[in-house]
């Protein structure tokens, strides 16, 4: 991997389905969509704001579960139902002012190809496909929906800042010690 990459992340933008969740889309009989999500990877989301970096969501599918996970969470940006997702980032890019190598972009399927091949810094969990994988300058050794994201978030912090895990959490460690866990979301 290219390590100035890393120096250079603004954003860390997200697909949802294979990264946030594993996958699966649970769907009743009126139709309403149930996603799991690791509260492990919320926290990482948490990490991300208190080091100064944007978040994002593209995802291609759409539901009231998660509209309601991308908010409680905070994202800087949420686009969901979206299937040609580059324009969209590109979109966001110039509204926050940053290019798309300044982007870190986490994909697991072929719909996450064209973005990966653009940003500077494209990732996909263990499981994802062969497709993503091979446009990936980081495979993280976790499936997705299962603290992969999370995962990723703290090695590229501790890369980017070159400091340790604490250092990564001390910001988090500050606010729990404050007694101000009204800003720390899981």
């Amino acid at each position: 991997m290219n390590i100035k990459n890393l120096n250079n992340i603004k954003m860390v933008v997200l697909d949802v389905d294979g990264v946030l969740t594993d996958g699966s889309i649970y769907v009743d009989g009126k139709g309403e969509i149930f996603k799991q999500f690791d509260a492990k990877d919320g926290l990482g989301i948490q990490v991300l704001k208190t080091h100064d970096i944007l978040t994002g969501i593209i995802s291609g599918k759409s539901s009231q579960a998660l509209d309601y996970r991308c908010n409680q969470l905070g994202f800087d940006e949420i686009i969901t139902g979206c299937k040609n997702k580059l324009p969209e980032l590109e979109r966001i890019c110039i509204k926050h002012q940053i290019e798309l190598s300044d982007v870190a972009y986490c994909g697991d399927d072929i719909i996450d190809v064209a973005i990966m091949k653009k940003v500077g810094l494209a990732v996909c969990p263990v499981d994802g496909h062969p497709l993503a994988q091979k446009e990936a300058d980081w495979i993280i050794d976790k499936p997705g929906g299962h603290g992969m994201v999370r995962t990723f978030i703290d090695k590229l912090i501790m890369e980017q800042k070159g400091c340790s895990l604490e250092e990564v959490y001390e910001p988090i460690f500050k606010l729990i010690e404050s007694d101000n866990l009204s800003k720390v979301k899981q």
